[in-house]
């Protein structure tokens, strides 16, 4: 009973300062149909666990990982996120964050890889590209965390080097000072993202491996986009067209990553 016992003690205290979001809101594809249907409704009872503060969903969660034979852990390290979000508002540096990304997000990726019996030997391939999808969302929606919520995923130390201050967060237009730190954070998630570039074609699932792939070209677009603009004051988020390009063109790279995979060796033993 743990799951629903320390989740219910939780719900009050975070219901206010969730998102509220749905796995229908995500940036990136979740449960989509490349993945296996046996293996979507596991996921999405994760995802609901994730957004939603009701008992039920910790009782779904429960009943699928008792199903399937599976650990707790990735669960457990979520509520500890949880209980961050009530009580940390602020992030002294880029380690700071990333302690943060520990139990927010790269419990998500492995689950996943659990649910399809992945070896773990994917996880820091996975931690990278989770803690880069978390972090895209922080840069995104740095101003409506600030101003709705007082939470500020901007490290303090990036801030400072830049010159900028957490007020300016507030503003509706960000700084030459404010840009040149966003920018800077974007840069560095892009640098996640060459670490999990790997992710794709290291997944035995292949379907599994085209829904990696098209997250994270997905990825790869947020982070030039958030490059380029302001998220206090431009469009940083993608529409759905332009989703539906990318993710055809990362289903594409991923099929090719598979295909290459199988003929590079062969053509090699061919040649010898």
């Amino acid at each position: 009973m743990w799951l629903d016992d320390e989740h219910n003690a939780m719900s009050d205290s975070t219901a206010a300062l969730r998102s509220g979001k749905s796995h229908r809101d995500e940036n990136f594809p979740v449960a989509s149909h490349l993945i296996h249907a046996r293996h979507r409704p596991a996921i999405l009872a994760f995802y609901e666990f994730v957004h939603d503060d009701a008992s039920a969903a910790a009782v779904k969660l429960r009943n699928v990982l008792a199903e399937r034979n599976l650990t707790p852990r990735h669960a457990q390290d979520l509520l500890t996120a949880f209980r961050m979000d009530v009580t940390k508002l602020r992030y002294a540096d880029w380690d700071d964050l990333m302690n943060y990304c520990r139990y927010s997000a790269m419990p998500v990726g492995r689950f996943v890889c659990d649910v399809h019996g992945e070896d773990r030997a994917v996880w820091p391939a996975n931690d990278a590209l989770c803690a880069a999808l978390q972090i895209i969302n922080h840069l995104q929606d740095c101003a409506a965390d600030y101003r709705n919520l007082d939470r500020v995923y901007i490290p303090l130390d990036a801030l400072a080097a830049s010159k900028a201050s957490i007020a300016e967060l507030g503003e509706a237009e960000a700084s030459a000072a404010l840009r040149a730190c966003l920018r800077g954070l974007a840069e560095r998630t892009g640098r996640l993202l060459d670490a999990s570039e790997p992710f794709s074609a290291r997944i035995a699932d292949f379907r599994l491996a085209l829904e990696v792939a098209v997250i994270q070209r997905l990825a790869r677009r947020l982070v030039a986009t958030l490059r380029a603009r302001d998220p206090l004051s431009e469009k940083v988020h993608l529409s759905k067209p332009q989703v539906a390009s990318i993710g055809l063109r990362g289903v594409a790279s991923g099929a090719w990553q598979r295909i290459a995979r199988v003929l590079f060796p062969l053509a090699k033993s061919y040649r010898a």
